[in-house]
């Protein structure tokens, strides 16, 4: 999709952008940012504001010895959350509003559902919505754990039309350019698979966020699954920018799909976090997508893990294809009961009277991913 079709987009921004030294927030580099989200919105196109930094910007505060403390880690996050908000504020002459969230809200969709209606009331009132990952109250458990991903559940969410991811390098190059002076930039890629990812290294190198260009890639996959055009650009040089703005691609372009996931399905399969497994034996060939009634007690070998009725479990095999995701009818308590049942007959007349073991509803449909 050329920019000329954008109507909505959200743009990432990571820690080393806010806070490049850690010694709060800088407006050095997030000036060209926020002029281009200014130059977006005079385009009548709706912008949405993925921000890190919290824990960076509010690093300062605190003596160095203490920092890796989890507790001062959420402080930090705490106290810098405030001065980050401030700093963006400060660049901007419309109102901006502040979102946190944890991933235990985008994988309820209940809570889902009303992000996504918050965010879009926002956008329809002239508000920058800024959303960022409550790390002060999250766990392990509960956070996505980067904001790239974050970015990409955010813009499925709120249907957008493109999400720019900026970085510290142009986009994805085939090796390391920090390490390699003969690395080569892609400018598009079209198909994401395991030499994609071949070329990605872990984690940022230089400690001030939790990403690096693996995560990029994890986010690009989820957006460009729900329609939606990704690109990975150097979010430290202002040309980036009015390249963007100027129709043209300056870091790399990840092709959306051309037929891209329902909404609903794309939230079950890509941000909603299975609770359990239900393994199944290797002889069930039923297709789940359209005969949800084929899955029965007696196909099912193991119930792994604790979960409630409503909530995601995974549907495996055995060998461990993955066959579905899909909101559990049955608690794993009772799951486990009707499938270690010796009376065939009692579990299915139960069956037949409780309904089916997942929701016909609510199920998306996995290849071996």
């Amino acid at each position: 999709m050329s920019r000329s079709n954008w109507k909505r987009i959200v743009v990432k921004v990571g820690s080393a952008l806010i806070a490049p030294n850690r010694q709060g927030c800088s407006s050095h580099y997030l000036l060209s940012i926020a002029q281009f989200i200014v130059r977006c919105r005079a385009q009548g196109i709706q912008v949405v504001l993925v921000s890190s930094g919290s824990v960076a910007a509010g690093a300062h505060i605190f003596p160095e010895q203490s920092k890796k403390d989890i507790a001062v880690k959420k402080a930090m996050a705490a106290a810098g959350q405030t001065e980050m908000m401030a700093t963006w504020d400060k660049l901007f002459d419309f109102p901006s509003a502040q979102i946190l969230l944890t991933h235990a809200d985008l994988r309820d969709r209940e809570r889902y559902v009303s992000i996504r209606d918050t965010t879009f009331s926002l956008l329809e009132h002239g508000v920058l919505p800024i959303i960022n990952e409550n790390d002060t109250v999250t766990t392990d458990k509960l956070k996505v754990g980067d904001n790239d991903n974050l970015s990409a559940m955010v813009a499925a969410c709120a249907d957008a039309d493109a999400l720019i991811i900026c970085s510290d390098v142009d986009g994805l190059y085939d090796k390391n350019p920090h390490k390699h002076d003969d690395a080569k930039l892609l400018s598009w890629v079209d198909n994401i698979n395991a030499d994609i990812y071949a070329m990605a290294g872990g984690a940022a190198e230089d400690g001030v966020g939790t990403g690096g260009m693996k995560t990029k890639i994890e986010a690009a996959e989820k957006a460009v699954s729900h329609g939606i055009d990704t690109f990975i650009i150097n979010g430290f040089t202002e040309l980036s920018f009015n390249l963007l703005l100027d129709g043209k691609n300056p870091g790399t372009h990840f092709q959306a799909h051309e037929k891209p996931m329902k909404e609903n399905i794309h939230w079950m399969t890509h941000t909603s976090n299975a609770q359990g497994e239900v393994v199944i034996n290797e002889d069930f060939t039923d297709s789940l997508d359209d005969n949800v009634d084929a899955l029965t007690s007696k196909e099912i070998i193991d119930v792994k893990g604790e979960f409630s009725v409503g909530d995601t479990i995974l549907v495996r095999r055995e060998d461990g294809t993955k066959l579905a995701k899909a909101k559990s009818n049955y608690s794993s308590c009772l799951l486990n009961f009707i499938a270690n049942q010796d009376n065939q007959e009692f579990a299915s007349e139960f069956e037949e009277k409780t309904g089916p073991i997942i929701s016909e509803q609510h199920i998306a449909v996995l290849e071996n991913k």
